[in-house]
């Protein structure tokens, strides 16, 4: 009983400043503290063009800490300059992590990052170790940093001649900002769809949620190796992985859509029509941009549009959703159990069956917390189900993606999509670090039969 008591005691994160609280608890505290204080700052007069209500800032606060980008009101018209840089801001804070930018706040002035806040800061990048972690997350803001100033240098050339050189400026440094981050958040009432068939504005947004969405691990270890075989199994899965999605949805979307005069359909040239294909196969991966009218689609590349938004991108990114590399391991137990393998292997390398637990329990919890805020939404909200469905995967996907359901919910209707975003984003996070926290069973049963199938 001592020994047990004594490992009991050991599980509790403390030291001696009296710190008491688990990471996970201590994390989703901070991330609520700034969506407070972001809503009221969102709230105040300097940054609002015309008044909203306390309830609409704090839904536009909660989106942009959490990178969705679900809006029930228009930045671009609904927030001035001031708003608008508070929104950009608290983007970024959420993007790449609110420990992060506290760890390296304390770095500059000199005091020392101790063990708890080291276990946080584990928990936010998605690491099992606090080994390198300091090199981390000076990569993340090295990485963050440079993709956002040469994104916005490539989109000054099509904001400022049309809007410039400030307001052009700003919108280029925004959208690169919410971009980067996998936010969907546009300063435009119709997102990107004006620049539908605009080869810069297509390449230059989409290869921003891409490089912040595949995960800074990878692009780190692609930094430092340089060629396909040096890298790490995570890396190869995540590279992979991200390609096929890619290829399928953009294949995928012009075959389901071509002729239909609500999206594809009504673009008059084929290079717009494949723009447009591209754009909408990338940005479901939590980029929550469009370029095409969302509530236009069929069905088919509707449910084609959540099942990406589910998976997301990668770990340790600005991306949400289960993420790639657990759709991935998905894949391969379901193939090694028909093949009747012990073990699974890709690229080379065997990964262990606790990893099949590990992405089971995520997936199986992620669904359960989908398929409820679908049910509990759909109480209040009888009729367009597809459209309610569609707006709880955005908003757990943290995608922003919208077939304008959000913007016609009532109070309790929005209160639940905020507590998806919240959890879309934090939630992975808390079940990470459960999943990392081993317990050996004092007792062990004999075992029992269980037909399945």
């Amino acid at each position: 009983m001592p020994r047990a008591r004594s490992r009991a005691r050991s599980r509790s994160v403390r030291d001696p400043s009296g710190w008491r609280l688990p990471p996970p608890a201590t994390l989703a505290l901070l991330y609520l503290g700034c969506i407070v204080v972001g809503a009221i700052l969102l709230w105040l007069p300097v940054s609002l063009q015309r008044p909203i209500p306390f309830w609409d800032a704090l839904f536009m606060s909660t989106s942009a800490v959490t990178v969705t980008g679900l809006v029930v009101v228009d930045p671009g018209s609904t927030f001035s300059y001031f708003g608008q840089a508070v929104i950009a801001v608290l983007i970024q804070l959420g993007g790449l992590g609110l420990m992060t930018f506290a760890v390296l706040v304390l770095s500059a002035l000199g005091i020392p990052v101790g063990m708890p806040q080291r276990l946080i800061l584990r928990e936010e990048v998605n690491q099992t170790s606090i080994a390198n972690l300091m090199v981390l997350i000076r990569v993340i803001l090295a990485v963050a940093l440079a993709c956002e100033a040469m994104g916005a240098l490539a989109l000054s050339v099509v904001f400022v001649p049309e809007y410039g050189w400030g307001q052009g400026l700003w919108h280029a440094l925004f959208h690169s900002i919410s971009a980067f981050n996998n936010a969907g958040f546009a300063l435009f009432h119709d997102s990107l769809m004006s620049y539908v068939g605009h080869p810069v504005v297509n390449l230059v947004v989409p290869l921003l949620f891409i490089l912040g969405g595949i995960g800074f691990v990878v692009v780190g270890d692609i930094w430092q190796v340089r060629g396909w075989h040096g890298l790490t199994l995570h890396s190869k899965l995540t590279l992979a992985g991200t390609l096929s999605l890619i290829l399928g949805a953009w294949v995928l979307f012009a075959a389901l859509e071509w002729q239909n005069p609500g999206t594809l359909g009504a673009l008059s040239s084929t290079a717009d029509k494949v723009w447009a294909s591209w754009f909408q196969a990338v940005t479901p991966r939590t980029a929550g941009f469009n370029t095409l009218n969302t509530s236009g689609m069929h069905d088919s590349t509707t449910l084609m549009t959540m099942a990406l938004m589910l998976i997301g991108g990668g770990s340790t990114s600005t991306a949400g959703g289960i993420k790639v590399t657990t759709g991935i391991v998905l894949l391969l137990a379901t193939i090694a159990f028909f093949k009747r393998h012990t073990s699974l292997n890709a690229f080379g390398r065997s990964m262990k069956m606790e990893e099949v637990m590990k992405v089971l329990a995520l997936t199986v919890v992620s669904m359960l917390l989908v398929l409820t805020g679908i049910f509990l939404t759909s109480i209040s909200h009888d009729g367009a189900f597809l459209d309610l469905a569609f707006e709880i995967s955005s908003a757990f996907g943290t995608v922003g993606l919208s077939r304008g359901a959000t913007t016609e919910l009532d109070a309790l209707g929005r209160t639940l999509v905020m507590i998806v975003m919240f959890l879309g984003r934090v939630g992975p996070l808390t079940i990470g670090f459960f999943l990392a926290t081993h317990s050996v069973p004092r007792v062990r049963y004999p075992a029992g039969q269980v037909y399945l199938g």
